[in-house]
């Protein structure tokens, strides 16, 4: 065999190779122009819905977001005028959610970061500070705004001057008011407390005026309430039940109203202590009995004194004729007796003396000066014993009270000068003179009238 021959090529297996070859390549170009005619009708897909939103995807969504606000929706301090407004402003929201009804819609401007300009609260610069205004006083009188208590927001606005609330629904005990020392005026009447005195008001050094009137607070009320250094103290129309305190002269209050309460024992001798001070009280309505001291005559700066509807006795001492600035003096619905002084009736001609109540005791006659007090309207002795006047008590009802025995001697003491023309003359039957036009508004008076709103 030649030697050449293994390398010479094998023509049937060449031809084969290069029709396999042919076939690959001829199926080839049919791909390659089949495909083309697939992106053709791509894109002519994709123009015709050119409009259409192009699909998002999660990639797309999570970059486009926008990134989270650092921002509080909490009010910050820095959005206040000052610091004690922010505070201010905390305690005010608190207590707004604790108010259960709102019929004049007051809560609704309680918002904004100016509680200066909120409804019933006004500003000042507390004393030691300057231009540092806040919450001073608060007045919501007459607002009718009901919550189950005040504490944890009368007790925590520390720079609180004057808080006047009456005709609301506030109910519970007081807070605790030793971290106001600025306090000088509390106002809770005509509210729902309850319970005993609330002590918590004992160590207010500064309070001037305290109204507790028109609730329910009972039992019995701390002597040294009496010996606050307040102006006003009004502790009417509650069930207090307690004799009053021996030493009440002690006191320094110029309006005491003890009116409307259970108040039992008698009118201590003390009361000529307070000769400087008192100027309207009363005594109305309670439970007070034995015989009115002569020292009630000392209250030389006393315009208003009224013991009416009470259970005391005796004859009206005759110290009561230097009471020279007296309008009203009401004594009626007791068990007083014997004459009615003429020293006292001078008051009406002389002095200031305008009312002069003796109705519904057991007087059987008056001092000459009396008489004529009767038809100008000064003084009223209706149902009383006295012979000769109409609308007096059945003689069967006089002669019961006095069968018993009486224990009240008749005091003729007169503890002032006075001149002696005072005691010369009088005046006769319908010929009194005018009296002076009383006082308007006497703040023991006004204090029995409960105020409107609950």
């Amino acid at each position: 065999m030649d030697d050449n021959f293994a390398h010479r090529p094998n023509f049937k297996t060449s031809a084969r190779h290069i029709s396999a070859f042919l076939s690959y390549y001829f199926f080839l170009l049919l791909l390659f122009a089949l495909h083309g005619q697939i992106i053709t009708a791509e894109e002519g897909d994709t123009s015709s819905n050119a409009t259409a939103p192009a699909p998002s995807s999660p990639a797309f969504e999570c970059c486009s977001a926008s990134p989270p606000s650092n921002s509080s929706s909490e009010p910050q301090p820095s959005d206040f005028p000052n610091l004690k407004q922010y505070n201010a402003y905390k305690v005010i929201q608190r207590f707004k959610q604790t108010i259960t009804c709102d019929p004049n819609g007051v809560t609704s401007t309680w918002v904004g970061f100016r509680p200066c300009n909120y409804v019933g609260f006004f500003c000042e610069t507390p004393p030691g500070l300057t231009n540092t205004p806040t919450i001073a006083s608060i007045d919501f009188n007459g607002f009718r705004l009901c919550a189950p208590t005040l504490v944890g927001f009368l007790d925590s606005l520390p720079d609180l001057a004057l808080f006047h609330a009456n005709s609301n629904n506030f109910s519970d005990t007081v807070p605790d008011l030793t971290s106001l020392p600025f306090l000088y005026e509390l106002d809770l009447s005509n509210n729902d407390h309850s319970g005993q005195f609330p002590s918590t008001v004992l160590p207010l050094a500064q309070l001037k005026f305290l109204d507790l009137r028109f609730n329910r607070f009972s039992g019995t009320v701390p002597a040294t309430v009496f010996f606050l250094r307040t102006d006003v103290l009004f502790l009417n129309n509650n069930l207090f039940s307690q004799p009053l305190p021996a030493d009440l002269g002690s006191s320094q209050v110029s309006y005491l109203t003890l009116a409307n309460n259970a108040f039992t024992g008698t009118i201590p001798r003390s009361i000529g202590n307070a000769s400087a001070t008192l100027i309207e009280v009363l005594f109305l309505n309670n439970r007070l009995a034995g015989c009115l001291p002569y020292q009630i005559g000392l209250l030389k700066m006393a315009t208003v004194f009224d013991a009416g509807f009470n259970q005391i006795t005796g004859p009206i001492p005759y110290s009561f004729g230097c009471l020279l600035k007296v309008e009203q003096l009401n004594l009626a619905g007791n068990l007083l007796y014997g004459t009615v002084p003429d020293v006292v009736c001078r008051l009406a001609v002389t002095s200031n003396l305008a009312n002069l109540s003796l109705s519904g005791n057991y007087f059987t006659w008056l001092g000459h000066s009396c008489w004529g007090l009767i038809k100008t309207g000064v003084l009223d002795v209706r149902q009383n014993c006295i012979l000769g006047l109409p609308e007096q008590r059945p003689k069967a009802e006089c002669v019961r009270f006095f069968l018993h025995s009486k224990f009240c001697p008749l005091i003729p003491y007169i503890p002032c000068h006075l001149p002696y023309w005072w005691f010369k003359g009088g005046v006769a039957n319908g010929d009194a003179a005018p009296p002076p036009p009383p006082s308007s508004g006497y703040k023991s008076y006004s204090a029995l009238h409960q105020p409107e709103g609950n």
